[in-house]
């Protein structure tokens, strides 16, 4: 299974045209990005599966993982490497709906978000989460009313108490990440500061050595 580690970019309808999706992800590859995230909230099924599979081939090229937002039916149908989960995902129903999700995608990566909940981390992990996300971290442009972590302590512990892989995402730019490094985060989540502009040159801002 594709690890989970370093710089953990996620897409934007808002941002990316997409006539450009494969030109700029690939742009944000060749400057560090070591994970991609296909963010999809307003185009058809269809489509999404279809801009999966485009994307699945760029991926492919680098020896990335490819992860899908939100859907679990476009990651199986693009062979995504796996999907990522929040709690409007799961319903009413959370491990129910994980469990099937689970057995769906069989060997694929599965991430959960778990905004600044460390006791749903850990449930999810026992279920067979392949990592988590908390967060937002700092200010985020793209949820500018979401402030989930309130001292980036949590994460001291969220590492203590998990062996999963841990994720950091929400207002982490080019000048805050190396704060995050200082808690052994796995993996920070970025948008706006990889696609909002030159993904190549703000990927180049994040230094994707310090992870090995």
């Amino acid at each position: 299974m594709a690890k989970i580690r370093g710089i953990y970019a996620i897409t934007d309808e808002n941002l990316i045209p997409d006539i450009s999706l494969e030109t700029m992800v690939e742009k944000a590859i060749l400057g560090g990005v070591n994970i991609i995230q296909l963010r999809d909230k307003y185009f058809p099924f269809e489509k999404r599966i279809e801009r999966a599979k485009r994307l699945k081939e760029i991926t492919k090229k680098y020896n990335i993982p490819l992860i899908i937002n939100d859907d679990p039916y476009v990651a199986l149908e693009s062979d995504a490497d796996g999907v990522h989960l929040g709690k409007e995902d799961l319903g009413a129903n959370e491990i129910e709906s994980f469990n099937k999700i689970k057995s769906l995608l069989k060997k694929k990566i599965i991430g959960i978000s778990c905004y600044n909940n460390l006791e749903r981390a850990i449930t999810f992990e026992k279920l067979g989460a392949t990592y988590v996300a908390f967060g937002a971290v700092f200010n985020s442009p793209t949820k500018p009313s979401e402030m989930c972590i309130s001292s980036l302590d949590f994460f001291k512990s969220a590492k203590k108490r998990l062996k999963i892989p841990v994720v950091a995402i929400g207002g982490i730019n080019s000048e805050n990440y190396q704060l995050l490094l200082d808690y052994k985060v796995d993996a920070i989540a970025i948008i706006s500061a990889i696609f909002n502009g030159d993904p190549y040159l703000n990927a180049k801002k994040f230094k994707s050595d310090l992870w090995e």
